[in-house]
C-alpha cells in the first residue's frame, strides 16, 4: 500500500491564485496513482495520495522563506 505526499506552495498555479484548483489536484492524484501502476505494479485502489498545501513564508529555500528568496533573485535580474 503506498502512500506518496506531495507538497507544493499555497500559492496555486497562476497569478491571483491562492491554491490548486480541484482539477489541478485531481490530475495529481491520477497521474501519480498511474504512475505507481505502471513502474512498480501497485493497483491505483491501493494507492494513496496525500497533497499539502504549504504557505510560501513556511517553506524555505536557499536559506530564506520562499518570499523573501524570490524577492532577492528579482533584484538579482533587474
Amino acid at each position: 500500500m503506498p502512500i506518496v505526499t506531495i507538497k507544493v506552495t499555497r500559492e496555486g498555479s497562476g497569478p491571483s491564485r491562492h491554491a490548486l484548483t480541484a482539477e489541478e489536484k485531481a490530475a495529481l492524484i491520477k497521474g501519480t496513482s498511474q504512475l505507481l501502476l505502471d513502474v512498480l505494479n501497485k493497483p491505483l485502489e491501493s494507492t494513496f495520495v496525500v497533497i499539502e498545501e504549504v504557505p510560501p513564508e513556511n517553506w524555505g529555500w536557499g536559506g530564506l522563506p520562499v518570499p523573501e528568496y524570490r524577492k532577492q533573485q528579482q533584484s538579482k535580474h533587474q
